[in-house]
């Protein structure tokens, strides 16, 4: 049901102009009267934004810590969705700054304290963040998951197995709900793409679907992270040509929040994926009594050049600093993909005939038929020559192959920027001092506005930056000693190995916990509580929101630079000057993301401390440019 505007229109002033005359009435009037700042720096944002609504154009809002962003765009957007009878989007990073917004306490929860209105805010996640009912049916066959099992049987509603009516269901078994399990357990019963949920007798009760008809009948925002929004985009068409709902309805505009990180995001979803193990398990499952033997031998086949093939990317796979590992493209290795695309193809018109028989219970049919398709089309990509980009890495546990797509400028500009809605990239460092080339350019927008406003906080007074020069070795024991002087510290790590190389270094400590021991919105507020002194992140150089006493020290361990690794090698490899176009932007954008967690209020103090080896701190007078105050000495 569409909800009333916050202010009353007249005949004789237009929509756009009365927000105007309510904006300026909340951000020079009400607010400050109930202790908010009034800042000229968030007031000027909400009026960019308000010309950029009018005018249906893409702005970038590049506005410094402590302006108010969020409320700057919140006003504009849930008048805007009334207006149109559809709901805004918010964009954010990823699942963990979704929490971040909504969290009691934040802006949201204050505007509607504050000036009295009922905001209907629905959060729409991955799908990989929400339990699969068939995924926990498998894992309580082992018993080796029960220590971790029992927390989420307990929160599962007694309406998902019961008989009785289904009116009085209500959304569960989000990832958030269940914040003692670690993330690795939580990829054993968690969504993956292999579930065939369109055939699923559990579909009706499934907490993904619940979720999802509950976001979808929003009328002010919906909020969802960077993934989910490119996975709409990519899959829409297919879906609605399949009998599918969208992902996301139609939304009046849409806020791209930390939109500088969009650019991966998109990537992301247009990856394909290749499991060691998937393609064995979900075989296994269909190897029943009945099947016809030419359609086992060929089974058999399949799975013995599966394994060759991972047994080949293993020995031609090279780990540096990251994650993804190099695959060496070996002759040996694209004829052995050739045969099992050769394969897979037989075995697709084998099961053809299995179906006619029943033989094989047709959820597991559909699901091994749907993932060969997948199968052979990632092969095929694989082993042609394009524009992709592949790798291996470790996910969920096991051995992943990846195709991505190099370049997705083309298709978001297709199909995002020229959508005719209003688009805002909201950030603190969208440019190069001041120079949005290469945001617009890595994302193929054309035409844009955009503003840049300094943040309001006086960082000479309330901020020490030490830039300490040491060599790599030494940085462990000088964190040590820093962590001696107990203040609340976030450590930023440039990598999920650089955090993994310096746990080992120091060992497990009651006073430190890393990301990744259990949900991370979890443990940032264990941190915020001061449940623990430090916190180390390799996730969290944006977005994250701690003010005062719960936040007084960052230690960015290694300047961010981008990891040698297959996706950077990429753009390295069609620029001009890696450094200068790929290196330095990428690693001053984050850099300035990492320092902006400590300042968060103009009551907040604190230090920042850059551990600098010999290569780093020759690079010294590249990034003074972009610290909010001079380095102390």
């Amino acid at each position: 049901m569409k909800q009333a505007l916050p202010f009353q229109l007249s005949k004789d002033r237009s929509f756009f102009e009365s927000l105007g005359d309510w904006m300026g009435d909340v951000l020079y009037d009400e607010l400050p009267e109930k202790g908010f700042e009034c800042r000229d720096e968030q007031i000027f944002m909400a009026y960019q934004i308000e010309k950029t609504l009018k005018e249906k154009n893409v702005l970038f809002a590049e506005a410094g810590v402590g302006t108010g962003k969020t409320i700057a765009y919140l006003l504009p957007a849930i008048s805007y969705a009334r207006y149109t009878g559809k709901p805004a989007l918010i964009a954010c990073a990823d699942e963990t700054l979704i929490e971040q917004l909504v969290k009691e306490a934040g802006d949201i929860f204050k505007l509607q304290n504050y000036l009295d209105i009922k905001i209907d805010v629905r959060l729409a996640k991955s799908r990989d963040q929400y339990l699969c009912l068939k995924r926990l049916e498998e894992a309580q066959k082992d018993d080796e998951n029960e220590y971790f099992l029992e927390e989420i049987e307990d929160q599962v509603p007694d309406f998902v197995y019961a008989h009785s009516s289904m009116q009085k269901i209500y959304p569960y078994g989000e990832r958030s709900q269940f914040a003692g399990v670690s993330d690795e357990d939580w990829q054993k019963v968690n969504y993956h793409p292999t579930q065939q949920c369109m055939v699923c007798d559990l579909r009706n009760r499934c907490g993904q679907t619940i979720h999802r008809q509950h976001y979808r009948e929003s009328t002010d925002l919906i909020i969802c992270s960077h993934e989910f929004l490119m996975e709409h985009i990519w899959t829409k068409e297919s879906r609605v040509r399949e009998g599918q709902m969208p992902l996301l309805p139609e939304v009046s505009m849409a806020v791209l929040d930390e939109g500088h990180l969009l650019e991966f995001a998109a990537q992301k979803a247009l990856t394909y994926e290749i499991q060691s193990e998937t393609l064995i398990r979900l075989l296994e499952k269909v190897m029943v009594d009945g099947v016809r033997e030419k359609t086992l031998n060929l089974m058999e086949v399949l799975q013995e050049l599966h394994d060759k093939i991972f047994g080949v990317l293993r020995i031609g796979s090279d780990m540096e600093e990251t994650d993804r590992m190099k695959v060496d493209k070996s002759p040996e290795l694209m004829q052995l993909c050739k045969q099992a695309i050769r394969v897979a193809d037989s075995l697709l018109e084998e099961f053809v005939f299995e179906s006619e028989l029943y033989t094989i219970p047709e959820y597991e049919l559909r699901m091994v038929e749907e993932f060969l398709e997948q199968y052979t089309f990632s092969l095929r990509l694989f082993t042609e020559k394009g524009d992709g980009i592949e790798w291996l890495e470790i996910i969920d546990g096991y051995e992943t192959l990846i195709i991505m797509p190099r370049l997705v400028t083309d298709i978001l500009h297709e199909k995002l920027f020229t959508s005719k809605i209003p688009i805002v990239f909201s950030s603190a460092t969208l440019s190069i001092e001041k120079d949005f080339t290469y945001i617009a350019d890595s994302l193929g927008i054309e035409k844009f506005q955009s503003f840049s406003v300094a943040s309001p906080f006086d960082y000479d007074e309330v901020m020490k930056i030490y830039a300490e020069e040491m060599e790599q070795q030494e940085k462990s024991s000088h964190v040590e000693k820093l962590l001696n002087n107990s203040m609340q510290t976030l450590i930023l790590f440039k990598s999920k190995a650089a955090m993994a190389s310096f746990r080992a270094t120091i060992g497990d400590r009651a006073d430190i916990v890393f990301e990744g021991d259990r949900e991370l919105s979890t443990i940032v507020k264990e941190f915020q509580n001061g449940e623990y002194s430090t916190l180390c992140s390799y996730h969290l150089w944006e977005g994250l929101d701690l003010p005062l006493e719960a936040l007084t020290r960052v230690i960015i361990y290694d300047l961010p630079f981008p990891p040698v690794d297959p996706l950077f090698d990429a753009k390295r490899s069609f620029s001009h000057n890696p450094f200068e176009e790929v290196e330095l932007p990428f690693m001053l954008l984050r850099l300035q993301q990492g320092i902006g967690r400590l300042i968060r209020t103009s009551s907040d103090y604190g230090e920042i401390h850059l551990l600098l080896n010999e290569e780093e701190a020759q690079l010294e007078n590249r990034f003074t440019g972009v610290l909010p105050t001079a380095i102390s000495k």
